[in-house]
């Protein structure tokens, strides 16, 4: 994005191409996570550990159960409001908005980017 009118920037965020939307689902890392891979903040992915940073559920931990990359949003275990007939409802939370606390290691290519600088 080269503009720098607010208006024009939300525009192409919201059209921009799926692998675009994708790198905007980057998120914090802890501060121990930091130390450890030498970075700053990464994608987060399905099976990650979270902690929510912003909002009426800052302070809750859980795991990330879905990632909508077409919304930009993150699902995260244990985030739910419920409606007025009793329903919960998964909340969606944007990824700006967590702290990777613990990654999920099984993909290889996603260790590969850790190592990498």
């Amino acid at each position: 994005m080269k503009s720098s009118k607010p208006k024009k920037q939300r525009i192409m965020q919201k059209k921009a191409s799926l692998h675009i939307k994708g790198k905007m689902l980057g998120c914090h890392l802890s501060d121990d996570l930091k130390k450890k891979y030498d970075k700053r903040s990464i994608r987060v992915r399905k099976g990650d550990k979270v902690k929510v940073m912003s909002g009426q559920f800052k302070g809750k931990t859980g795991k990330v159960e879905e990632v909508n990359v077409k919304n930009s949003k993150i699902y995260v275990n244990g985030v739910e409001y419920q409606k007025k007939e009793g329903t919960k409802i998964k909340m969606p939370i944007h990824a700006s908005n967590v702290m990777i606390t613990e990654l999920n290691l099984e993909d290889k290519k996603r260790q590969e980017i850790l190592k990498r600088k």
